[in-house]
């Protein structure tokens, strides 16, 4: 079945355009390049473990790296690298056996996703629009990504400038230490790994909301809460627990984002929550009905859905959008997206909520390192990720999965240290 962004983004620097130049051998695909309007035509590739047929997209920059010509190899795309490989490829006429390319800028316009040569179901991906997400605890998006492409989470920062403070920032956090999943597979200490999320229908009942501490900079109710949404740090045993307790509850019909903090489910369906805000994930004006200088259910007055980790995304190869971290010292002080500040520390070299790092284009990301974790990894180079609420340095938010490999996850994110990453240039900082 077919599904269509609206853009897609590829994360390589751009380079010239160059021209192919073996010599024409005869055709083994129906793989093709129309140089005038810069289509290119996939039979199938494989990619991140899954296989896509009927691919189309406007390739606008690339790099070509060799016409190997010989036999036909499989059609390959690693988004860790952006390098396509195509067993045969005809171009104006001709035809061109194993060209291997890395593409630096296109835009993916449909494809379908394959499984044992048959499609499995519809899978409906694109920008600001989840009604095609599946419903329930964990549920997957079918690729659909909260926000406009044109939002700050989705933004292309691979080229942006470094802040002039970056090295005493990044120096704060931890040069030494390694980034650590704070999500995974199975329980730790009883409770699920990781921020849950659940995923409801329009036709999902509202319930009143009762807020506790910050209801003066929180969103009205009712909200559409489950009696039995999962809440964060909830113990598998049913025993009483602390902790954040987060509440995060997706409209995928309405294209909502409502959550809450120190969430209490009440007698009749109701909640108690120390504060909630609701997010518009098909508008840039993300939260109506905020203001600067508000918190959220996250100390940085952010979103906490749209940064998680989350296999269903990870473990096709690419994630298109920035991720959150904790960092152990903040600074009284915000920059846009975040709204709010949570220290009392005004020190220049702390980060501020809301500052964006970026893995290094200097680091190369290991091929042995599985799927999620390159996907992972190239998410850090493309987006970046946004310092979200004080916590452990470098820890990175994810929602529990079954499926994650939690050895792989520590082993392998653990290997890359602070001083692979550095700071994107700070605009528009608000301070006391």
């Amino acid at each position: 079945m077919r599904f269509t962004f609206k853009t897609f983004t590829c994360t390589a620097k751009a380079a010239a355009l160059l021209a192919l130049s073996a010599a024409a051998v005869p055709a083994h695909t129906t793989n093709t390049f129309d140089a005038a309007t810069k289509l290119l035509s996939l039979d199938a590739v494989s990619m991140g473990g899954a296989r896509y047929g009927h691919v189309r997209a406007t390739v606008n920059a690339y790099v070509l790296l060799g016409v190997d010509g010989g036999t036909p190899v499989a059609d390959t795309f690693d988004a860790a690298t952006n390098l396509l490989t195509m067993g045969s490829l005809t171009v104006q006429g001709a035809t061109y056996n194993n060209v291997r390319v890395t593409i630096t800028s296109c835009n993916l316009l449909s494809a379908e996703i394959l499984g044992g040569g048959e499609p499995k179901p519809a899978v409906t991906a694109a920008y600001g629009n989840l009604a095609g997400a599946d419903l329930g605890a964990g549920a997957s998006l079918r690729g659909a990504i909260p926000f406009p492409a044109s939002n700050a989470w989705n933004t292309d920062i691979s080229g942006a400038a470094v802040d002039a403070n970056s090295d005493a920032l990044i120096a704060s956090i931890g040069l030494s230490r390694g980034l650590h999943p704070d999500f995974g597979a199975g329980l730790y200490d009883g409770a699920p790994i990781g921020i849950p999320y659940v995923v409801v229908a329009g036709s999902q009942p509202k319930v009143a909301i009762t807020f506790t501490d910050y209801g003066d900079e929180s969103d009205p109710g009712p909200y559409p809460v489950p009696a039995d949404a999962p809440i964060e740090g909830q113990l598998a045993s049913g025993a009483a627990f602390g902790g954040d307790r987060h509440v995060l509850v997706i409209d995928r019909d309405a294209n909502r984002l409502y959550e809450m903090g120190n969430s209490y489910p009440q007698a009749g369906g109701s909640w108690r929550a120390s504060g909630g805000a609701v997010f518009h994930l098909d508008s840039n004006t993300v939260r109506p009905g905020g203001q600067p200088g508000w918190t959220s259910a996250d100390a940085a007055g952010l979103p906490i859905f749209p940064g998680l980790v989350r296999f269903d995304e990870a473990s096709t190869g690419v994630i298109r959008h920035a991720l959150r971290f904790t960092v152990a010292s903040t600074r009284r002080a915000y920059v846009p997206p975040a709204t709010h500040w949570a220290s009392s520390n005004t020190s220049a070299n702390l980060p501020p909520m809301g500052m964006r790092v970026r893995l290094k284009a200097s680091y190369e990301i290991p091929a042995s390192f599985s799927t999620e974790t390159r996907a992972i990894l190239q998410a850090m180079k493309t987006y970046g990720m946004l310092v979200a609420d004080n916590g452990s340095n470098w820890y990175v938010s994810g929602a529990p999965d079954a499926r994650w490999n939690n050895d792989k996850l520590v082993s392998e994110l653990g290997s890359v240290k602070g001083a692979s990453f550095e700071v994107v240039r700070m605009d528009g900082l608000v301070t006391p």
